[in-house]
Order: structure tokens, then C-alpha cells, then sequence
């Protein structure tokens, strides 16, 4: 009877629940920032969650197939920027739920739980060693057998197999004129038109072709220096995802396909905002591309833009951003110098990545477009493995977090939290139990209160 106490002592409360769910849905930071937890805390709770996590919840809970129908639609959500949170969440599953006899009970525990038990954290950076929900698995072996049947039968050479996508920029000009945090003014997650897009894309044989800058508002007179790894567009009316297409086949594609001397080529790409119009198949069609589309849902996986390189420019336009957010926003600072400050960190960021051919070439091979030299695509933990390498390769390179010391070595007096290899361990629960600093969990649960 006492160990069942304990038990239920060690329970959390749903108001931790609540800020362990937020910080599995967005990120450690933004629950801590947004309940005003230290982050560390964050993390302890969630390792108790996990502890003590055993059998599900008592209660009428979504079953196996309607979770993986609530797990899909999370992925699918992510892939297209769009939010996923507490509430939009709880309403999908109110939904469906609502098809099951004798009702749906629905609870923070439970949602945490499915996050977890899902591999839906953020924080994950061996998503490519996690299996999807079942039917998106299928989809996604199809693709992948289709892409590399294709690359051997064609011979297809690295310089013309590519991987497109888009970073949609959001930016609140209410937060920005408000007395707010204008560091949450720039988001890469929201609803309705995108400030800006950027249209990235890479090669299999570790290039990168440049940027194109969708901007929908007033460029300034004569914008200033472009880096010449970013081709900008602007209209203030805005562009249709069609049009953004043409324009990137037009600016981009064609003009790297002009060099490659007839060369048969193919081009992967999300299903979401690339319907591809008529102009831009007939662009490909000319310079002998195939267009591979990655079934919705599965771009976490086997977009190898995905496996590494755009969280880290996400994480990196946000740093930068968030440094000079205050002074910017008290300067009056208009968007059209904010987009001359953009370019200017995209260029950095792209000259980053520019600098680690390996790493984009093996962005390749970890997302399965490419076979490993032996021919055969590498096992899911070898690959999550490569991808835990990779974002840590390139986070250094970009100075984001700290760059590692030797293993072993504790940094001295710096918040773990901040590390992202320990956050990693801790959030795909391989962590010890951990003592801070000589204090007992009852201190801490005291500090807590």
C-alpha cells in the first residue's frame, strides 16, 4: 500500500503535464519561456514521466489505429508549418474519437503519453531510426524503393539528383509593435500568409544550389547586397505556390541543369505546396528531370532537406533573430530592412552548410534517397545514428548551442540543458537519474511548489 502511495506521489500534477506536453509539441525553450519554468525542471519532469510510465491510463482512450490516424495527422501538420499544440491536438482527437462507441476520455497524461509512445517530440534527432504509423511506413518504402530503382536503372548522376523544399518565415507585427517579447515575433510555424519563403536545394553530390527569397511586401528602392548564394523575388500582392514553383524552376533549376550537359536528373519533393503546374512540368520535362513527390507525411524520414539542414537554419534565422530582436523592433525597424537582415543570416547559414559537402551528401544516404556504398540502404539505427552526427556537425558549424567538449566531460558550471546531445538523451529517455548538484529529489520538489 505504501509503494502504491508512492506511486501516485510520484505522479505529476496535470499542470506540469500540461508544460511537459508544450515542450514536446514546440520545444524546451518556449514551455519554459511561456510557463516560466527553468528548462531544466522541464526535463526532470519528464523523465519521471517516462519513468514511471508502465500500462496505459484507465479509461477509454483512443485505440492502436485511431492513435496512428492522430499520429499522421501531427506529421502531416509539421511538414506543411502549420501548429500543433494542446489545442489543436485535443480537437483532432476529439474527433477522432468521436466515432467510438461509449465516447473518448481525453487527458494530459494520455497525451503525453501518445507524443512519446509516437516518437513525436521535436527534441528527436534519430527521427529517420523511428518507424512511421503503418500505412505512411508502406508509403514511404514505396518511395524509396521507386527513387533508388530509378537512380540505378537511369544512372543518374549525383549533380542531378536533387532535394527541393521551403522554409515558410512568419513574422507578428502586432507582437512587434507591442510591448511583448518581440523575440517571438519571427516564427516558423502559423496559419495564415508567410512574411517571406525560402526555397532551398541541394545535391546528392554535396552541392548547393542558391536560395530563392519569396518575399511578399515592398522591397526597398534598391535592396542592398544580395549574397550571392540567394536570388531574392518580391511582389506586394504575393505569390501562389504555383507561381513560387515557376519562379524556382525558372531561376533555379533550369540554369543548373543548362551546365549539366543533358544529363538526366530527378527531384525530390513534398506533396503539400508543390502542385505542379503545367510551366514547371514542362520545365523539368525539358531538362530531363523526374520529379519524385514523398508521400504526405513522410518528409521527417526521406526528405534529405529534412534530416538535418533545415532545422538547423530554422534554429539559426530564430538565434539570430532573437539576438537583436529588442533593438530592432525599439529602432522602428520596417520589414523591408528586416528582409535585408534575413539575407544577410541565410547567406551565413548557407555558406555553412556550402562548407560541409559530406554533410549534404550524406543527408542522401541517412534519408534513404541514396543506397549506401554497399547498395543496400543502411539499418534504421545506423542511419539515426548518421543523423544525431550530422545536426550536431552542423549546429557546431553554426555556432548554435555549444560545440561539444571531450565525452565524459562535464561542462563546468553551465546548465546541461542548454547541451544538445544531453537534451537529446534525456528527451529519448537513455539518461541516468540525475542528482543536481547534491541536492535529493525532495529539495527539489520543495523549490518546485
Amino acid at each position: 500500500e505504501k509503494e502504491a502511495e508512492a506511486a501516485r506521489k510520484e505522479q505529476l500534477s496535470v499542470k506540469k503535464l500540461r508544460v511537459v506536453l508544450f515542450a514536446l509539441c514546440s520545444s524546451t525553450e518556449q514551455a519554459a519561456e511561456h510557463f516560466r519554468s527553468p528548462p531544466r525542471r522541464i526535463q526532470r519532469w519528464l523523465r519521471r514521466f517516462q519513468a514511471l510510465q508502465d500500462d496505459r491510463p484507465e479509461g477509454k482512450y483512443l485505440g492502436l489505429e485511431a492513435e496512428e490516424k492522430l499520429a499522421e495527422w501531427v506529421l502531416t501538420q509539421r511538414e506543411q508549418q502549420l501548429p500543433v499544440n494542446e489545442e489543436t491536438l485535443f480537437q483532432k482527437a476529439t474527433k477522432i474519437g468521436r466515432s467510438l462507441e461509449g465516447g473518448f476520455k481525453i487527458s494530459y497524461e494520455w497525451a503525453v503519453r501518445f507524443m512519446l509512445r509516437h516518437h513525436l517530440s521535436t527534441h528527436t534527432r534519430r527521427g529517420v531510426a523511428h518507424p512511421l504509423p503503418k500505412e505512411m511506413q508502406g508509403n514511404a518504402g514505396a518511395f524509396v524503393e521507386f527513387v533508388q530503382r530509378q537512380i540505378r536503372t537511369q544512372e543518374l548522376p549525383p549533380a542531378m539528383i536533387a532535394a527541393v523544399d521551403e522554409i515558410s518565415l512568419f513574422l507578428d507585427v502586432e507582437i512587434l509593435g507591442s510591448d511583448d517579447r518581440k523575440e517571438n515575433a519571427l516564427q516558423t510555424v502559423g496559419n495564415g500568409e508567410p512574411w517571406c519563403d525560402l526555397v532551398l536545394t541541394v545535391l546528392a553530390d554535396g552541392s548547393v544550389l542558391p536560395a530563392l527569397v519569396i518575399s511578399r511586401g515592398r522591397l526597398p528602392p534598391a535592396p542592398a547586397a544580395v549574397p550571392d548564394s540567394v536570388l531574392l523575388e518580391s511582389k506586394e500582392s504575393g505569390y501562389g505556390d504555383d507561381e513560387i514553383m515557376e519562379l524556382w524552376a525558372a531561376r533555379v533549376w533550369r540554369k543548373h541543369t543548362a551546365c549539366q550537359r543533358g544529363s538526366k536528373g530527378m527531384l525530390v519533393l513534398d506533396c503539400h505546396r508543390t502542385h505542379l503546374s503545367e510551366e514547371v512540368l514542362a520545365v523539368l520535362s525539358a531538362a530531363g528531370t523526374l520529379p519524385a513527390v514523398i508521400p504526405a507525411g513522410c518528409s521527417s524520414r526521406i526528405q534529405p532537406l529534412d534530416v538535418c539542414i533545415k532545422r538547423s537554419v530554422k534554429s539559426f534565422l530564430q538565434k539570430k533573430w532573437k539576438e537583436r530582436a529588442r533593438e530592432l523592433a525599439d529602432s522602428g525597424c520596417d520589414a523591408a530592412a528586416l528582409l535585408q537582415l534575413l539575407l544577410g543570416w541565410l547567406g551565413e547559414a548557407l555558406e555553412a552548410v556550402r562548407d560541409s559537402p559530406e554533410l549534404v551528401r550524406r543527408s542522401f544516404l541517412v534519408a534513404s534517397v541514396l543506397p549506401g556504398p554497399d547498395g543496400r540502404a543502411g539499418s534504421p539505427r545506423r542511419n539515426g545514428d548518421a543523423q544525431e552526427e550530422l545536426i550536431a556537425a552542423l549546429e557546431e558549424q553554426l555556432k548554435l548551442g555549444r560545440s561539444r567538449e571531450s565525452p565524459g566531460k562535464v561542462p563546468k558550471n553551465d546548465d546541461p540543458g542548454a547541451d544538445p546531445e544531453i537534451l537529446h538523451r534525456l528527451f529519448e529517455g537513455e539518461s541516468e537519474a540525475e542528482s543536481f548538484y547534491g541536492f535529493e529529489e525532495a529539495d527539489l520538489e520543495l523549490m518546485e511548489i
